[in-house]
């Protein structure tokens, strides 16, 4: 964006942020470990997710259901 008015002194820069956040990628990896089982992860979130939502009663399965239509939360496949 050119701006006439603008002093010589100040000229646009850019910062590229790639380099930054491939090494902060790497650092969370790294500080995982190999051990960690990312898949094993994920399953274990859904089996805490689905357990968070058994059990309802009538009037929390209504709210549960009406926030799950809206979007808020998401649609979780719970075991029976």
């Amino acid at each position: 964006m050119d701006q006439p008015d603008a002093p010589d002194h100040l000229f646009p820069f850019t910062l590229d942020l790639t380099a930054g956040e491939a090494r902060r990628r790497a650092e969370v990896v790294a500080v995982l470990g190999a051990g960690w089982d990312p898949v094993a992860a994920l399953e274990a979130e859904d089996a805490a997710t689905a357990l968070l939502y058994s059990d309802l009663d009538p009037a929390q399965q209504r709210t549960y259901d009406t926030l799950v239509a809206a979007g808020v939360l998401p649609t979780t496949v719970r075991e029976p």
